[in-house]
């Protein structure tokens, strides 16, 4: 029997000759790329691959090496696709829709929409990014903010995105699918959860706790000390603020920030009732117009793919393949195709990057569709 040195010695002979025959190969697939850009032929052609590898697994003799190596000769061609898409790319065959660069977000004379009433932290983020002055209105809905900024009624739209301690914001994913509109930046407010009501209101007489239901979910906590009280959800915490002041019922209260307190002259009962002290909400700011600025570090897409084996991988290894970090990835089912799922996908980068550039041929060329959501 060999000692371990001597077997180690022979896998490091193998590895090189594998090492050498994978840039020759690599070097041949150059060529079928230069081949295909001349003659239009599609980079990937699925039933050439299968062929292949049931070809390559016919070569096996061992029955249990007929996977792993199907596996490997996968990969093989898959990087070999990756650099046909780079070489297209530097060709100039692009892929990419066009957009306006520019230096910044136009602020100045800007109509902006958001969703609830004033004092919402839709509201604060509107203002943390546009400034105190901003002109603005708002609406009941997400979709409705949408649609403002789909008929030209608003040039932007505040609209929240994920939360530190609740997770990613579901309905809003969906509404980016359905609309054509773009993110072209992002703000982040802090969330600090109050709960308020009329002035002189005894806690042991509160029946009913108002707030919209990410605001119920954030102070479980502190709500689990009150489980006589009515969870009722509104449509944002400044809804609930505003609830309290109209209907002028002191055994109900609200859960909202300090600021919606302030303008409907509520008095605050308690604060930190929420129960993560760095609890953050993300809030995107969505135009129609395909705008992004020049020095844009984040891009976000939403793609489908086939409901096969290894079909989300071979499509995140594009951004993985080309250096890229991804930083979150949220999926949502398709309408009308049970168990099917379309993937939102956020990695760092501009898409003036060539390494944007690749991941993003390389993504659209291989899954069923793929829409930028915006570069910001």
């Amino acid at each position: 029997m060999l000692d371990l040195g001597e077997i180690r010695k022979n896998i490091d002979g193998i590895d090189r000759q594998l090492v050498s025959l994978f840039e020759e190969r690599m070097r041949l697939t150059s060529q079928v790329a230069e081949y295909k850009i001349e003659t239009g032929k599609k980079v990937l052609d699925p039933e050439r691959e299968r062929q292949k590898l049931e070809a390559i697994k016919a070569l096996v003799e061992k029955e249990e090496n007929k996977h792993p190596i199907a596996d490997l000769f996968s990969q093989i061609m898959a990087n070999s696709r990756k650099g046909q898409y780079m070489l297209l790319e530097k060709m100039g065959q692009t892929l990419r829709e066009p957009y306006e660069a520019v230096d910044e977000i136009k602020k100045e004379g800007a109509k902006v929409v958001y969703q609830g009433v004033a004092g919402a932290y839709a509201y604060a983020a509107m203002l943390d990014y546009f400034g105190e002055d901003v002109d603005n209105f708002n609406v009941p809905t997400w979709k409705d903010a949408m649609e403002a900024v789909k008929e030209g009624k608003a040039d932007y739209a505040v609209l929240p995105i994920e939360n530190s301690t609740t997770g990613s914001i579901t309905a809003v994913y969906d509404l980016l699918q359905e609309y054509n509109n773009y993110i072209v930046a992002e703000s982040y407010v802090k969330i600090e959860h109050v709960l308020m009501g009329l002035p002189g209101t005894d806690l042991s007489k509160v029946t009913t706790v108002y707030s919209h239901a990410q605001g119920l979910t954030q102070c479980e906590s502190f709500l689990e000390s009150h489980k006589e009280w009515q969870q009722i959800s509104q449509p944002n915490t400044a809804v609930a603020a505003k609830k309290i002041f109209e209907d002028k019922d002191s055994s109900h209260v609200a859960i909202a920030s300090k600021e919606a307190a302030k303008l409907y002259g509520l008095e605050v009962l308690k604060t930190n009732i929420a129960d993560e002290a760095n609890n953050t909400t993300r809030f995107v700011i969505v135009s129609k117009t395909r705008t992004f600025i020049k020095n844009a570090k984040k891009t976000s897409i939403v793609f489908e793919c086939v409901n096969e084996p290894g079909s989300l991988y071979n499509l995140l290894s594009h951004i993985i393949y080309n250096g890229l970090n991804m930083t979150k990835i949220e999926s949502r089912p398709i309408e009308g195709s049970q168990w099917e799922f379309r993937f939102f996908v956020d990695f760092e980068g501009n898409i003036n990057d060539q390494r944007v550039m690749n991941a993003l041929r390389g993504i659209e060329e291989e899954s069923r569709s793929i829409r930028l959501l915006g570069n910001y």
